[in-house]
């Protein structure tokens, strides 16, 4: 999935394959990402209340060059208010029925389709608690691998670019992100809002709720006219968050291009004028014919 894909209707083939993978996946999340021009009449119009926001900070691992990001891997720690910290390695995209036994049996393990507008993805994640504080670890340079267990190493190390370990990561971000949960007082599903700031300045507002497999088509289509009946407009661009900070972050570890200097130009009224040798009759000095 692109950090922004415009929206557009999914053909009949690719519906066909988003039922197959939502039929063996554990569960369905349904996102919808907000213009930075509507967020605020969204935050009105569902009666969000930002102080009952959850504060969490969320830490990024990849290459400068984003090879594993390249191969669908995903490596992520998080710091939570008031729930501590978590850590995950996540592959995508996946078909569900392919995934190792002892991946798919996993009690960490979380196989989940994420769609929104005009397109979908599934993935499968490993979770876990780091043994070592997230902080410890970024601030005082331990190894990364600390926060990582055995599981989520050895799954990391089956998908990774050869030669690529845990420890040789770039730390990418941290990204302050506020989630809220919340239930609106006409809708029966509760909805989990999350805003992303990045450092730039520029936020991603996601909208989202999550369902068992049978639900998914049924509470796709509740949703959609409810948010509709609150003058939402589902028809806007759609960012990733999780791209989006990749590339930003990868962007400002790249070296500045060096800039196009114009020739200098000389100064005519302090410019030594260079003048020929000349015999003593002034002429200019000629060789000697041979």
């Amino acid at each position: 999935m692109a950090a922004t894909a415009k929206t557009k209707p999914l053909l009949d083939d690719e519906l066909e394959q988003l039922f197959a993978l939502v039929k063996d996946a554990d569960s369905v999340e349904l996102k919808l990402t907000i213009p930075e021009s509507d967020q605020r009449s969204t935050v009105a119009a569902l009666g969000m209340d930002p102080l009952d926001a959850q504060i969490r900070q969320v830490f990024f691992f990849d290459t400068p060059d984003l090879a594993l990001n390249k191969r669908g891997v995903v490596v992520r720690a998080r710091r939570v208010q008031r729930r501590g910290d978590d850590s995950v390695v996540k592959l995508r995209p996946v078909i569900p029925s392919e995934l190792p036994p002892e991946v798919r049996g996993s009690p960490n393990a979380v196989v989940e389709v994420d769609a929104m507008p005009g397109g979908y993805v599934c993935s499968a994640s490993l979770k876990g608690t780091p043994g070592t504080a997230v902080r410890k670890v970024i601030h005082e340079g331990r190894p990364l691998r600390k926060l990582f267990s055995k599981e989520q190493r050895k799954f990391f190390a089956a998908h990774a670019p050869r030669g690529v370990a845990l420890d040789d990561l770039t730390v990418l971000g941290p990204i302050f992100v506020l989630k809220l949960r919340f239930k609106p007082a006409d809708f029966r599903q509760k909805l989990v809002a999350e805003l992303w700031n990045y450092p730039d300045n520029s936020r991603i507002l996601e909208l989202s709720t999550k369902c068992a497999p049978p639900d998914a088509l049924r509470l796709s289509l509740e949703s959609r006219a409810y948010l509709r009946d609150r003058g939402i407009d589902l028809s806007g661009e759609q960012q990733t968050k999780t791209k989006t900070a990749l590339e930003y972050f990868s962007k400002s570890l790249l070296p500045p291009k060096p800039r196009d200097r114009p020739p200098r130009r000389r100064n005519p009224s302090t410019a030594r004028t260079k003048k020929p040798a000349s015999g003593q009759d002034g002429s200019a000095q000629r060789s000697p014919p041979p």
